[in-house]
Parts: structure tokens; sequence; C-alpha cells
């Protein structure tokens, strides 16, 4: 909000003295709290609010140094809403960019003056809230959109200003909305698929209706159509009671542009100081600002850098985190988001996010940083003492394209077993947990990206169809076997179809319509996580592909941890359309291999085909055997199938 400078009566800041507390934003004490903005090129800052009726003029803030103000304000408290008005030739009406309340025009409750206007947070009671992050080995993270995983009736958005928002997606779903309470409600059924993590999608506030959340406006405001701060927290309690941990998509590669006529409060041109067409303090004002997703933040700028790792560690510290995944850390990197591209490579991105780590690894160890680069570059997990990035996972796109390209085929000829094995093998250094791994994330189903689910990439005519339905899961059997941290997203469990979109919940008809598929990936994840202790080398590091059969289009791997009985594993998949009765292929241990899992079982569907995958017996081998494997047995498999045995 801005108004022409009409010099009002101002009181002389002079004798304003700077605040000595520490912090940035609304830091409350016993009896007033303290404000202190980052405002660089202003001539004057003042607050506004409850606190002293709104004047523009009550309440300056005394200039410290580098272009920070602040001021102890008695009487302030929590409850009580505030505003900054920065004068710089214009006046300025804006949110705290620490604001972690922020009024935006979707809030029917307020008048149009209101917007921008920042709650004073008290401290949250955690209680005896305790939580211990699973092993990483042992993850099962699940891919959650907020808005359109678990929707209610009558959460109609639109506010008072919705005719000026420009919103994507702004006409379906209105109505139909997902907050943090609704996925209480949900956590249960997590529990029992056997998921131990979730990652949310971005819930920075974002300037439209609806958003898959990479639009993100002020990163400490939680967007308000998804709850309050209070609602967040309770949604991390709950979660952690029931043995799950949060993950939260982090967004700073750039922020919302704010180039349109919108009256959401943002960081575009902060204290009115900009070069150009750029975005002022916050961006770059040179040709590094460019992304093709909005300006990017100018990680040379020590203030700016500051504010990204107050916020990263918020998460981690106040809303008591287990971890987060940054999007898009190549745009972070390099200023045309490429992999190998030196001359414009951003030396002080890469600083920031191994700042920020090392900040991580020293404090909370024990929880997960994820890069999204997409780049296979192992650089982003190595370590920062050999000017690695510092995170301890990424995005694993190689795993998901050779995957997905064996499975949408409708040709068994053109699938390449050679790429399903290098897949399986691939990691960065010799750490398999140093990638997630996913046969769907939001990215690759989304409408936005003219994408579409794995069943109707398989069967773009009939996505339950049973070739949609059985090579689609052999992408979760994949996935759950294969060395990495295994992720599904939202409603893949029950088949989930078409394209996602952010204003369309999903369709949880689908879990009654399709309950075996829900079974077969419940079964998956708990063997992924030795619930019967009888598969423990799924959570192990190695792996042997022993079997690669090209020609009739057949693979086999052994996985284990330390070996022996209840940890060695054999996972056998069938990508062709030939069914075996009996099959040879190598083990490590003679004797009786028992079968914990079978995809063709027709409880997962009923046209399925129930091909006998027998418990088998391996015997020694003979020198020159196919599979390099001391004892070999045979097993029966059907077509677009997949084994798991163990001993």
């Amino acid at each position: 909000m801005v108004t022409a400078i009409a010099q009002p009566a101002q009181i002389d800041s002079s004798s304003t003295q700077p605040s000595t507390r520490n912090g940035m934003g609304a830091i409350v004490y016993d009896g007033g709290t303290t404000f202190r903005v980052w405002a660089k090129f202003a001539s004057q800052v003042y607050v506004e609010g409850d606190f002293n009726n709104w004047s523009q003029t009550a309440t300056p803030l005394a200039s410290e140094s580098n272009g920070y103000w602040s001021v102890d304000v008695s009487g302030a408290k929590p409850g009580h809403y505030y505003r900054y008005v920065l004068h710089n030739n214009e006046i300025f009406h804006r949110a705290d960019p620490y604001g972690k309340h922020v009024i935006d025009p979707r809030d029917r409750t307020k008048a149009a003056n209101d917007i921008g206007k920042v709650e004073i947070k008290a401290p949250f009671d955690w209680g005896e809230h305790h939580f211990t992050m699973p092993a990483w080995n042992e993850l099962v993270i699940y891919e959650l959109h907020v808005s359109s995983f678990n929707a209610r009736k009558g959460n109609k958005l639109p506010g008072i200003f919705y005719n000026l928002i420009q919103a994507s997606h702004a006409n379906s779903g209105e109505e139909q909305l997902g907050t943090f309470t609704s996925i209480i409600e949900k956590l249960d059924y997590l529990k029992d698929l056997g998921v131990n993590a979730i990652e949310l999608l971005p819930i920075f506030d974002f300037p439209s209706t609806t958003s898959l959340g990479y639009n993100p406006n002020l990163p400490f405001d939680i967007e308000s159509s998804y709850g309050s701060p209070e609602d967040f927290k309770k949604f991390v309690m709950a979660a952690h009671d029931r043995g799950i941990a949060i993950i939260l998509d982090v967004v700073y590669n750039h922020f919302d542009s704010g180039i349109y006529d919108r009256p959401f409060p943002s960081l575009w041109r902060f204290d009115g100081w900009h070069q150009g067409e750029y975005g002022g303090i916050y961006f770059y004002n040179d040709r590094r600002a460019n992304t093709d997703f909005g300006p990017r933040p100018d990680f040379g700028r020590d203030e700016v850098r500051h504010f990204i790792r107050d916020n990263a560690l918020m998460w981690l510290e106040e809303y008591q985190l287990d971890g987060w995944r940054f999007d898009s850390t190549v745009n972070i990197r390099n200023a045309k988001g490429n992999n190998n591209d030196p001359s414009n490579d951003i030396a002080e991105g890469w600083g920031l996010m191994q700042w920020i780590n090392n900040d991580k690894n020293n404090k909370q160890p024990w929880k997960i940083s994820i890069a999204e680069d997409l780049q296979n570059n192992e650089w982003i997990t190595k370590d920062t003492r050999t000017a690695g990035a510092g995170f301890n996972s990424q995005w694993g796109s190689s795993f998901y394209w050779s995957i997905y390209n064996a499975l949408a085929s409708p040709l068994d000829n053109s699938r390449n077993i050679i790429d399903v094995q290098n897949a399986i093998l691939q990691r960065f250094e010799t750490d398999a947990l140093k990638r997630v791994i996913y046969s769907e994330n939001h990215d690759e189903v989304a409408e936005i990206n003219h994408k579409k689910r794995l069943p109707n990439r398989i069967d773009e005519n009939q996505a339950d169809s049973f070739y949609a339905k059985k090579r689609s899961t052999l992408g979760a059997v994949f996935t759950l076997t294969s060395p990495g941290i295994p992720m599904i997203f939202q409603g893949q469990e029950f088949l989930e179809q078409g394209a996602w979109k952010d204003n369309v919940p999903l369709d949880w008809d689908n879990l009654s319509k399709y309950p075996g598929i829900y079974n077969l990936y419940r079964d998956l994840i708990h063997l992924r996580r030795n619930w019967y202790n009888n598969t423990c080398g799924l959570r192990g590091q190695h792996v042997h592909v022993h079997h690669v059969n090209d020609k009739d289009k057949v693979i086999a791997f052994h996985r284990w941890e330390n070996g022996g009985f209840g940890d060695d594993v054999i996972v056998v998949v069938n990508l062709s359309n030939q069914s075996y009765d009996s099959y040879s292929i190598g083990f490590p241990q003679g004797g009786m291999w028992w079968v914990r899992f079978n995809s063709d079982w027709n409880g997962y569907s009923p046209d399925f085909e129930n091909h006998p995958g027998y418990h088998t017996k391996a015997y020694p081998t003979h020198v020159g055997d196919p599979d390099h494997m001391p004892y070999r047995g045979n097993v029966g498999i059907g077509r677009y199938s997949a084994l798991i045995l163990s001993q």
C-alpha cells in the first residue's frame, strides 16, 4: 500500500533509542514488544498498530547500522496488530517481512485498509511434546499438498478483493479446500498405510486463490487459507504423536514478483528503492534477478542471506519440523538454472546453502535436508568440508526417468532393462540414502506442467485397465525395494487418476473403489520398513543386480544390510506380457526362500491373475552360473508382476 507524501507531522526520532534485544520482526518481552525491520533506503520508519491507535507517526524506529531500524514499544502485546510505515519520497505501508500472520485480501472478516497488518504472536505451548526422527534408512515419505489432500465442503475462499486476484484455477474448487486441521483427520490413515514422514508442498503465503505453493510471497507468513501458525503447530504435534515426521518444501530460488496490480503485501520494492525494472533490496537488481518462476533474491546481500537463513531455521526450531526439501537448488546456484555453466554460477547462492546446511548439521544433525536439483550433481550432497553444498539427500531424477520409460511404453521390446538396472544401482558417492526415489511426484503429475498420473500415461484411455494397474504398481515396487529414500505422491496408493490440480481434491472414493491397490502399497511399505522382521535388507545400503534379462524383460536383485536370515532379500520383476511357471534365478544363500509379496495376487485387484509365486528352495550352483551367485532356484511369476522373497 502506497500513499503520496503529505508531510505529516513527524515526531523527531533522534531521541529514540534502538533496541538492545536480538531478533527480527516482532520480539515479545515482558511488558512490551521489540520491532526490528530492514529498510536500507528509508529516510524514516514508524510502526503503527493497536498499541498507538494506528498513528502513522507516534512510534518512530531508531536507525541502526546497515539499514536496520528498531524500537522497544511498551504495551505492545500478543494479539495486537501492527504495520510499518516507511518514508522514501513516498509513504509505504508495509507488512513485516518477518511477520507470521499477515492479513491479506482473502480474509473476508477484514476491511481493505487492514491489508498488510501483522498479528503479534504469543509463544506456543508445546507441553511435554517430544519426537524422535525416524532413522533415514527407515523413512517412507508421503508428498502432500494441503488444500487438495483432504478437502472440506464450505470453505469458500474468495475475499474482499477476489476480482483483483490474478488467480490460477480460480473457478473450481473454491468451496473445497483442505487445511492443516483436515489433514489431522487423515493422519491415522497415513499411519496405517505405513508412511512415517510427510513432505508438505510449500505453505508460504501466496498471492492467488489456490496454488501449488511455488509462488511464495512472504516466507515467514503461513498461507492463511491453510490455517494459522497455531493450527500448523497443532498439526505437527498430531503427526509426531503418530510417529510421523514433517518435512517442509521451502522455496528460496525466487519469490513472487509483485509486478501485477495486486493488493497483496510482498517484498517487492519494499522500501521504495529499485533499479530499473527490478525488485529492490530483497532481489538482485541485474540480470541475475531473472528466473522462469519469479525474481531471484539477492544472495549476495548479507541482510537477505540472514533473512533466508532465519526462515529455514525457524521451521526446524520454532515449528519443530524434521527437515526441509529445498526447491530448485539449481536456480539458487546458477543464474540460468544450468548444471554445467560456470559463467552463470552464483557463488553466493552456493555459499548460502552451505551456511544453512552447516547450521542445521551443527545444531540438529538428525534432521534431514533434501535438495531438488534434478541434475544428478553429486556435489549437492557432498560435505561442505570438501566444498559440497552439504545436503543430506537429493531427489533422484535419473531413477524416475529410467523407471518411467520402462513402464509407460506400450511395447515390451522398447523396455530397456539395462536402464532399469542402472536406476537401481545409481547413487551419489557411496551412500544410497543420498537420493530420494519415486515413480510419481507433484511435478510429474501436475496439469500445469501438462502431465498426468502414471496410470494415465500407461493407458491414456483407461487408467484403471489391467495394464495401467499392473505397470504403475511395478513403479511402486521399484521405489520401495531399491536403495534410497522412497517417496510416494498423495493418492498414488489408491490409483488417483488424471492430472493433479491444486484446486481439485483427491477422490477419496477411489479408496473404496480400489481397496486392493491400497493394500498393495501398504504391504510394500511394511516390507520396506521390516515390520515383520524378515526383510531387513530393504533398509540396507547394499544391492547386487545379479539377473538382467533384456530379451525377456526380467530383472532380479539382491538387497541386504548385514546379510543372513531375515536380512537377505531377493526382488524379481517381470516387465513383460509373458508369465513364467518356472523361471531360474540366482540366490545368495541355500535353503528355503519364502514369498513375502506377489503383486499378481488377485486380492490386490480382481483382474490380477494370481499366477503362483511359490516358495522355493535354492541349491548350490556349478562353476559358470549365469547370475554369478552361489545358489540357484526356480520361481513362478505372472506378467507385469513382482516377487519379494526372503529367508
